[in-house]
């Protein structure tokens, strides 16, 4: 249970740091807009810190994602944000 755990953890944590470098943000930045040092967030994105509720809705809204997508996400649904955003910005 324990590797499971530890396993959808590394995944939402990767999940926030593919949606990061798509969007060209820096965990510099991240951790700016989280007021929190980017030692602190690195380790977030590297899975050693626990996510709170209220971080996890913190990083969707500066990612500008739904927080599903970071608890979820596969390689499908990268593309469609990708695809998405892409259609926003042509319009």
């Amino acid at each position: 249970m324990e590797d499971v755990l530890a396993l959808k953890t590394r995944n939402v944590a990767g999940n926030i740091r593919k949606i990061r470098e798509y969007r060209d943000y820096t965990q510099d930045y991240l951790a700016a807009k989280l007021k929190i040092s980017q030692n602190a967030y690195s380790k977030i994105e590297l899975g050693y810190s626990k996510l709170t509720i209220d971080r996890l809705f913190q990083i969707a809204a500066i990612l500008e994602v739904d927080v599903a997508h970071l608890l979820t996400l596969n390689h499908g649904d990268l593309i469609k944000i990708i695809a998405d955003d892409e259609k926003r910005t042509a319009s």
